[in-house]
């Protein structure tokens, strides 16, 4: 993405706020990969739920103020993007962020994470426990929303039907 795309983005998360899609974190100096790993598992379960193409973890924007505050979180380049294998390795089925962007604000620098969903029919979990949205809490994936992203390629077994193409029956 361009850097102007970037920024476009950057404005347009923040002006939509938090939801179950999008988390904002200052994150000014570290923040405890355990728990990014729990942001992962939800955006990509939330993602799914709701068909969107992407959840988004946004690291140098205050999560009560709206304002980009920057962050030094993983300045190195090389280290940062050793958090996709971070995460892959606690996640089940391996998963990781599609992409980690880096905008450079006028306030500081801010990291968007790029959660992908959940593949149809696979809640991603966090070192073995599946977690959810609800609303700007992050918690457990309830019981409901786990059996709904399972359910999700129940009925497509092609199996048993006769198509069009292929009927074979006699007339």
């Amino acid at each position: 993405m361009a850097p102007h795309d970037l920024a476009d983005l950057l404005q347009r998360l923040i002006d939509n706020w938090e939801d179950e899609l999008v988390e904002f974190k200052q994150a000014s100096r570290d923040y405890d990969t355990r728990k990014i790993g729990e942001y992962f598992s939800a955006l990509a379960n939330e993602a799914n739920l709701r068909g969107a193409e992407a959840g988004w973890l946004v690291f140098g924007v205050n999560n009560k103020t709206r304002r980009v505050v920057g962050t030094d979180y993983r300045p190195d380049v090389e280290r940062l993007q050793g958090l996709k294998n971070d995460i892959a390795t606690g996640t089940e089925p391996r998963a990781s962020f599609r992409e980690i962007h880096e905008v450079m604000h006028e306030s500081g620098r801010v990291l968007i994470f790029e959660v992908p969903p959940a593949p149809r029919g696979i809640p991603i979990s966090w070192n073995g426990h599946y977690f959810a949205r609800n609303g700007e809490s992050l918690g457990s994936l309830a019981l409901g929303k786990l059996d709904d992203i399972r359910q999700q390629d129940a009925g497509d077994d092609w199996s048993g039907r006769f198509t069009p193409e292929c009927d074979d029956r006699p007339s």
